[in-house]
């Protein structure tokens, strides 16, 4: 395959860094992920950014089926031609955003429950991760490619300074466990830092004692919104319409000082809370979401 350089050029294309387009070109990296990743002949793989078909190609190799994702109908006319000359059948190239894409409906289509593979733009990975535990039902596990700053928050432990809302949110149902560490020379324009590939595998929905999910999330936005306050007064100060008397004694009753800080809270501490929180009665609004 020809680099992404000289493939661009000669279509008359340049990476677009709206988009976040940095191309992996190194073919010996590519395999490597696929290989490690472990992809066989029973999975179907969701490639999120297919781009140049780095990737694509040789989970198609191994895959059953490849459904590649790519927002940028130019490079979406570009892969086709790829797979077309290297007479690969399995890929369906679907021109669309990946937020908006019906995962849902598109894992019912295909039957099994789909394995996600993707190097992520920084500009939305935050944003695919939560999407992707939204629909994680349908997924068994993601195969993730992020800059190394996120993928460390990824991977974190309660306790660390990278622990956070999204690690939080990832932890409470899943693992994530880093696959390989990538440089920045390995992609075409090279980024300014280095990357991580990441898998991520989603655990049984039951491992946890009953609780409100939806809740849950708000909860951690809450906690983490004001961070370097004490529990007790981030959730006084949250949207959570409770005071800090009450956040104290909700707290108590999960077990948690109300001295602490989110980030010490392990996600089952989380899930404590917010059965805690749920027998007071107390009415809520949504905290900021980007808290």
């Amino acid at each position: 395959m020809a680099s992404p350089r000289a493939l661009l050029t000669t279509h008359g294309l340049r990476p677009r860094k709206r988009l976040g387009q940095n191309f992996l070109a190194d073919p010996s990296t590519a395999q490597m992920i696929v290989t490690r990743s472990q992809v066989g002949p029973e999975d179907t793989v969701v490639e999120i950014g297919a781009g140049l078909g780095a990737l694509t190609i040789p989970l198609a190799l191994r895959a059953r089926r490849v459904y590649a994702i790519e927002k940028d109908p130019r490079l979406c006319e570009l892969l086709r031609e790829q797979l077309q000359a290297k007479e690969i059948m399995n890929v369906e190239v679907l021109e669309a955003d990946v937020l908006d894409l019906d995962l849902t409906g598109l894992a019912q289509q295909a039957g099994p429950p789909l394995t996600v593979f993707g190097n992520l733009p920084y500009n939305i990975s935050s944003q695919i991760v939560i999407r992707l535990i939204e629909c994680r039902r349908h997924i068994s596990r993601a195969v993730l490619m992020f800059q190394r700053e996120l993928a460390d928050r990824l991977t974190s432990s309660p306790g660390s300074r990278d622990y956070g809302r999204i690690t939080a949110m990832l932890a409470y149902c899943a693992s994530a466990t880093p696959v390989c560490h990538i440089g920045a020379k390995a992609f075409y324009p090279s980024p300014q830092v280095d990357s991580t590939v990441v898998e991520i595998r989603f655990t049984a929905a039951d491992r946890h004692p009953p609780h409100d999910e939806t809740r849950l999330f708000r909860l951690i936005a809450a906690a983490f919104g004001q961070r370097r306050k004490t529990l007790k007064n981030a959730l006084a100060a949250s949207g959570l319409l409770i005071d800090a008397h009450e956040a104290a004694h909700a707290l108590e009753r999960a077990g948690i000082y109300p001295s602490r800080r989110a980030e010490t809270v392990s996600p089952e501490e989380f899930v404590a809370l917010e059965i805690s929180l749920s027998t007071l009665g107390l009415p809520e609004r949504n905290p900021d979401p980007n808290g």
